[in-house]
This record gives structure tokens, sequence and C-alpha cells, in this order.
């Protein structure tokens, strides 16, 4: 599916009860689709496709201002959030017309309830879409985010894409530098930067040893590196160089110069990242709710940026039980006859639970008392590390939703001894 999207009309009375018109737009990349239904005889009174562009925007626009002169007030509901569907969203709210979110999940289940619901097509997309607005009043709100939120989004994102390219980049290195020279694998961590400088200058056993430990040491220092650890290392590269004594490993010569090509481009995302980091702190510097955010143990500046672009901005969730529910860290009523009781939620935005999840255990190794102790007592009670975490994370959701609702930094509750 490229996308779903749902309009919802409302509020207009006539002849003495209340008409409402919902619409439906299935959103693709080039082109969308919009139906819009009578809410109370479910007829369809409008049902076409336009192009992702301007002007035919504009023109179905028209035609909602149109429903909107004989029904009512306008709503827009999206299951997205920017991507294929930010041209839509700003065009949309230009005009005036309000957004709510309508979940893709909810609307793929919902038509696979109907009959012959496996059966997918634009217009069978757009008139479930409708159908969701109709009947969910409690869809929530969708407001157009602010420049910062929007550098958070884009900067959050190139971040994450770099340091999973990094992580996979460091593993292909390592397992390249264990098949010509295991002694120097196991001596470098090509996740410090003076490792990593290293390996981009100096690989096989035979370079290190025609080097020497001044020429690595001063190489390295020209570098940047600090001259007591280039001194350490280059004398710790000569001494397992000097360990292994055959000639030369069958390939070794393509396989340094893949390794060096490896190191110097992870030497430049290093660099990247910081600027990155930079960039992001400037603008949580501009951000309201930034420095309240990170006054919470184990939120840091990566996490407090991560949440705003995750979120869109906190004001959409009134509670923290909200809040809680979009992240599927809200545990879930099962009630069937004589049985009840709640279990783990399986759905939720991935995005939101992992940095819930990770503040949490970062919290752990904060000097805060607070969290540690509400482990320890869901460690007492049974609970495995993972679900202890899992609950200090929900938890701690109610905390920040305080903290912003109340526009109070947080307090610690006490330090652990020294």
């Amino acid at each position: 599916m490229d996308g779903e999207r749902g309009l919802y009309l409302h509020s207009c009375d006539e002849g003495g009860f209340t008409v409402s018109l919902a619409v439906g737009i299935d959103v693709a990349k080039e082109i969308h689709w919009i139906v819009a239904v009578d809410t109370v005889t479910g007829t369809e009174l409008l049902s076409h496709r336009f192009l992702n562009e301007p002007a035919e925007i504009t023109s179905v626009l028209a035609e909602i201002t149109e429903l909107e002169v004989e029904h009512g007030p306008v709503t827009v509901g999206l299951d997205i959030v920017g991507g294929i569907a930010g041209l839509l969203t700003a065009m949309t709210t230009a005009a005036g017309v309000a957004l709510v979110h309508v979940p893709g999940l909810m609307v793929n289940r919902s038509r696979r309830a109907t009959v012959g619901g496996e059966n997918k097509s634009d217009p069978r997309d757009a008139r479930v879409i409708a159908d969701q607005v109709r009947h969910r009043p409690e869809l929530r709100p969708i407001t157009i985010t602010d420049e910062q939120i929007t550098r958070l989004r884009v900067l959050t994102s190139r971040r994450h894409d770099l340091v999973v390219d990094q992580t996979r980049r460091i593993q292909r290195l390592r397992e390249h530098l264990v098949a010509i020279f295991p002694a120097l694998e196991r001596m470098a961590d090509p996740t410090n930067l003076s490792d990593l400088t290293l390996l981009s200058r100096y690989v096989t056993p035979a370079e290190i040893r025609r080097a020497g430990a001044d020429t690595i040491t001063d190489s390295l220092r020209d570098a940047g590196v600090r001259r007591g650890r280039a001194a350490t290392l280059a004398k710790r590269a000569v001494v397992v160089a000097r360990d292994q004594h055959i000639e030369e490993v069958i390939g070794e010569s393509i396989i340094a110069e893949v390794i060096r090509e490896l190191a110097e481009e992870a030497l430049r995302v290093r660099r990247r990242l910081r600027e990155l980091d930079a960039a992001i702190n400037e603008t949580l510097e501009k951000h309201a709710d930034a420095e309240l955010i990170a006054s919470m143990p184990g939120m840091g500046p990566t996490l407090t940026a991560e949440l705003l672009a995750a979120t869109g901005g906190m004001t959409r969730f009134a509670t923290g039980n909200e809040l809680a529910a979009a992240a599927g860290l809200a545990p879930v009523l099962h009630q069937s006859g004589k049985v009840l009781f709640r279990r783990r939620a399986t759905t939720g935005k991935r995005a939101l639970k992992q940095i819930f999840y990770r503040s949490a255990f970062c919290a752990l190794s904060s000097p805060d008392i607070a969290s540690k102790a509400y482990y320890d007592r869901k460690r007492a009670e049974g609970k495995s590390h993972h679900q202890a975490v899992i609950a200090l994370a929900r938890r701690r959701i109610n905390v920040l939703h305080a903290i912003l609702r109340t526009r109070q930094p947080y307090r610690p509750v006490g330090v652990t001894a020294a």
C-alpha cells in the first residue's frame, strides 16, 4: 500500500439533523485517489484520481471547499505524517483545513475485514479511509511541524543512516583485517579515532615493520592523534607485526588496500557525524521543549532530538497514556467471557518504543536513584531484565509528560553513594 488518507467533513445542521461528510484520500507517490461519502446514507458523493501536483491538489481543495459550503467545516485525516504526503499536507493546512491521523494498520485491517478484503485498489482504500474517519472521532490531530521539528527529523534520520552504515563498515573492516593480520585486529579498535587513523595508513605486518615505531608515531601525530596515544599505539603495532613472520598472506595487498579505503571512509563519516551532532544541538537550543526533555536522566541530546522528530511535537498527546499507547508501551486489555488479563502491546511506533527503552536503560547508570530503585523493585517481583526496563520506560513516559505539562525540569530524587 503506497499510503491512504482520510478527510472528515462534518457539522452542518440541515432539516433538523446533522449531516456529515467523510472524505478518504489514498495517497501514492504520483497519483492520489479521493472518495467522499455521506455519513448518513453511505452514498459516495465524490470519487476520482488526481496527481500529486500543486495544480491538481488545488483543484481538489476547491472541490472540498464546495462541499464545506454545503455540509460544514472540514477535517482531513492522514495515515502518514510527511513523506509522500508532505505537499498534500502543507497545501491542505494552508487552506485552513484541520488534520487528524488515521493509522495505516487500522486502514489495512479494516479493509481485510470487509467482503473481498484481500482485493486492493486505490478507490477501495480511499473508501475504507473515509469509513474509518466517519466512525472514529477520537482520531489524533496532526499539526504542521515547525522548522525546528523538520530540521530534527531530517538530521536524526541522516545520522541514523550514517551510524548504521558505519557499523556495517567497521564490521567489514574487521573481517578483512583478521584474514591477513589477526594480531592487529585484536589489538586495534576501529571504533576509536586513533586506531582508525592507524588502519588508514598502516595495515600489513611488512609495512609496519619497515616504518618502525618512530615513523608511525610521527604519522599519527600529523593526523592529530595525541603524542602519548600515538606512541603507545605505534609500539604495540610494531610488536605484533614482528610476531607475524610469514612473508605475505594470499591476497594481502588487495585486502590491505580495501582496509585502508574502509578506514578512510569511516574517518570521513566520523567527521560528518560530529557536524550533524553540532547541528542537532544548535536546533535543540531553539526548541521550547528540548531542555525540559533533556533534563530527564537518560535523555541526552540525540534521544531528545529523536523523540521530538518521532512525535512531531509532544503537544499532540494530551496524556501520558496516549503517548505510551503510541509507543506500544501501554498494557493491552484482553477480555473474553470470564477471562480477563492485560498483555504487552504488539503495535505502536517502533521508533518511539526504542527511544524510551534506550533512555530507560541509560537512566539505570545515572546518579539519580529513582530509575534504579524502580527497576530493582520490578526485578524483585520476578520480572526479567527486559521486562523491568520496559516497565521503567512506561513509568518514565508519565514523568516526561508531567514535566512538559508543568514546564518544570526533572528534579533528581537523590544520588548514589560515591
